[in-house]
């Protein structure tokens, strides 16, 4: 029997996140194949609707990362990401989703290191959780 891969989305910030995973990517470093990343202008414009989307939709867990606070280049947009992201949990769980399938990390463009950690802690989680009970019920 095949081992369990996570599909898992990661929403990140165009400039520091993104680049910190461009980064790990040219070093070498480890980052999970199941990854699929969508880069966004700022982790403060991540709708929750969009991360919701997309465990509704059979992904199995979903990460946003942006700049650390007081670093994003527009301001407060992780501000803004922060308070959206706890909103997020309490939609999933609304939903009936499990709220363990989200994440939120600060990883900077100079962070390639940090953001292979964040991706393969994250992944290790989910693959603890087993895949997202929403799958069963759509047709992939």
């Amino acid at each position: 029997m095949e081992e369990f891969q996570p599909k898992i989305v990661g929403f990140l910030c165009n400039w520091c996140s993104y680049a910190g995973a461009d980064l790990a990517g040219s070093t070498r470093l480890r980052v999970p194949s199941s990854f699929s990343v969508i880069r966004v202008m700022c982790s403060g414009r991540v709708d929750p609707v969009l991360a919701a989307t997309a465990l509704l939709r059979g992904a199995d867990g979903v990460l946003v990362a942006g700049c650390h606070p007081g670093d994003c280049h527009y301001r407060e947009g992780n501000y803004y990401a922060r308070r959206r992201f706890a909103l997020l949990r309490k939609t999933a769980e609304t939903l009936g989703l499990d709220s363990e399938r989200l994440a939120l990390a600060w990883v900077s463009a100079s962070e390639g290191q940090k953001f292979s950690e964040v991706a393969n802690t994250f992944t290790e989680k989910i693959k603890r959780l087993g895949p997202n009970p929403m799958r069963k019920k759509i047709s992939l």
